[in-house]
């Protein structure tokens, strides 16, 4: 997908529930969906928080698809939100504007 003014992605954005903490298991889970997503659409992912601190409390994806109830089950169909370790909200994103180095 080549991005340009006038593009609509979602965005994705999730909120730690409680203390419960994820195993790796789960987080390799997670990063699979998220690959395999990837392979198959415009995907950006990331963590929000201090990584050096080990404080993560959320996480972001900006993301491709054909509408709002396609992006919602994108996003309820990643297993740390089917596992109850975050909540997520989705959202349209209309892209309004692009920098230069993006053409480039």
């Amino acid at each position: 997908m080549k991005l340009k003014e006038g593009s609509i992605l979602y965005v994705r954005i999730d909120y730690k529930i409680g203390d419960k903490q994820e195993t790796e298991q789960d987080g390799q889970d997670c990063m699979e969906y998220l690959q395999n997503l990837a392979k198959e659409r415009y995907l950006i992912a990331g963590l929000l928080g201090n990584m050096e601190m080990e404080s993560v409390d959320g996480a972001m994806l900006l993301f491709e698809a054909k509408d709002i109830e396609e992006a919602q089950k994108i996003a309820n169909s990643d297993p740390i939100i089917q596992r109850g370790f975050y909540r997520c909200e989705v959202h349209q994103w209309n892209v309004m504007l692009l920098s230069e180095s993006n053409n480039k």
